[in-house]
């Protein structure tokens, strides 16, 4: 078989005319129960730039009508991306023989496996192969790589009062939707979704953070004209504040992104009023009192109490996923450990959190692992307790595939063997 394959690669000059090849005939196969010769066409081969997508059928729609890409740089692991959803590329062998077979009846001219040639149309025709599949690239539902995404907006946070200038120097580090998607392995759906999650705005047509400082600045601005003219804070009227904020050198565009990271928009009356959220508002003011550090717990609620709004009440669980409460001695300090600078995949975020502490309490774990629990990897879906405990009940047989997931499970489990 080996050596006549390759006497009909030899005439790979050969250029398949469009004409039969005979795949009706082995269509029929279907329902005829019959069988069917097979013999190489006269332009068979070379095979290698055949390759085989697998897709399930909901994903057909998407494929016929063209709105997948494959994304990934010449470094990188190719992933294909639909509108809304990611999917790593694996080619996996076969060690059966797949025959591409054209269109139309057993017409074509062929190579019998005697390497003589036949009319393929006489009473012993036989379906001619054109090409032969060596594999097929399965497509597997994945996390968007959004890892980049964060490094990428950090490079250049927007400053309050910058003059970005002319040039390409100037533009160095800002990037646009377009640049996003070529960089970024993440569908379209999931990449805006990154770019939400990490409270970024699209300004002069560069998607970019802003900066800390900044939007400190803004935020006590906005506090303090509502002090100032007497606006609720649930219930700050839009067109005011833009326009007391314009008087004071901020753009609409930075002042309607900070009320919408602080805030939730309203209609009430033909009129829009933003609500400020306590728990987003006394958040911001707990990272700039950590700014300065690791604190006694005592010390940091009384200065944090201090500086909120007056009518916010704090609350320690307003803090989860932000700081880590460290007990030394008869002391309780407290510091900044926030989960949005970990990393967005579940193995490199675990290992970064086991670096950090070698054992975890379940109540402290919890909220830096909801993301990553979500991930496709993870199967889609957050861990109830059942869930967990059916990981738990087979941690000792490893049935649990995930060696850092069953670290976890074993200390949650030697902490409460019955309940999470």
């Amino acid at each position: 078989m080996d050596a006549e394959m390759e006497d009909a690669e030899t005439q790979a000059g050969i250029e398949w005319d469009g004409g039969g090849g005979g795949a009706d005939a082995v269509l029929g196969l279907a329902t005829g129960g019959a069988s069917v010769s097979l013999c190489y066409h006269q332009a068979f081969g070379p095979h290698d730039d055949l390759v085989f997508l697998e897709a399930a059928d909901d994903l057909l729609p998407d494929l016929l009508q063209g709105r997948v890409t494959v994304r990934g740089r010449p470094d990188e692991e190719a992933v294909l991306c639909t509108p809304s959803a990611t999917y790593s590329m694996k080619f996996v062998g076969t060690s059966n023989s797949v025959f591409l077979i054209p269109p139309g009846e057993p017409s074509a001219p062929c190579l019998r496996p005697d390497n003589t040639n036949g009319d393929a149309s006489a009473a012993d025709a036989v379906a001619a192969a054109i090409k032969l599949a060596p594999g097929n690239i399965e497509l597997v539902r994945t996390a968007p790589r959004l890892d980049k995404l964060r490094s990428l907006l950090r490079e250049r946070p927007y400053i309050l009062d910058e003059d970005l200038g002319d040039g390409f120097q100037h533009k160095k580090g800002l990037y646009t939707w377009q640049d996003l998607c070529k960089l970024i392995q993440a569908s379209d759906g999931e990449l805006l979704d990154g770019l939400n999650t990490l409270s970024a705005v699209e300004i002069d047509g560069f998607w970019r953070t802003v900066d800390a400082n900044s939007v400190n600045t803004i935020l006590d601005m906005i506090l303090h004209n509502s002090v100032l003219h007497d606006w609720p804070l649930n219930a700050v009227p839009e067109n005011d504040v833009l326009s007391v904020m314009e008087s004071d050198g901020f753009t609409h565009k930075i002042v309607t992104h900070c009320l919408n990271r602080f805030g939730t928009k309203v209609e009430q009356e033909a009129r829009s009023f933003w609500s400020l959220d306590e728990k987003r508002v006394c958040l911001q003011f707990a990272r700039r009192v950590l700014g300065a550090g690791k604190m006694k717990l005592a010390n940091f609620m009384d200065k944090w109490e201090r500086s909120v709004p007056s009518g916010m009440c704090v609350d320690l669980q307003m803090l989860e996923g932000e700081v880590l409460c460290d007990k030394l001695g008869a002391e309780t300090w407290v510091r900044a450990f926030s989960v949005a600078d970990l990393p967005l995949t579940p193995a490199d975020r675990f290992a970064a959190l086991f670096s950090e502490r070698l054992k975890w309490e379940w109540k402290d774990l919890q909220p830096y692992i909801r993301y990553a629990l979500r991930q496709p990897s993870f199967g889609y879906q957050f861990f109830s307790g059942i869930d967990m405990q059916l990981c738990i009940s087979h941690v000792q047989g490893l049935a649990c595939t995930r060696c850092l997931f069953r670290r976890i499970a074993y200390q949650v489990y030697q902490k409460n063997p019955t309940k999470l």
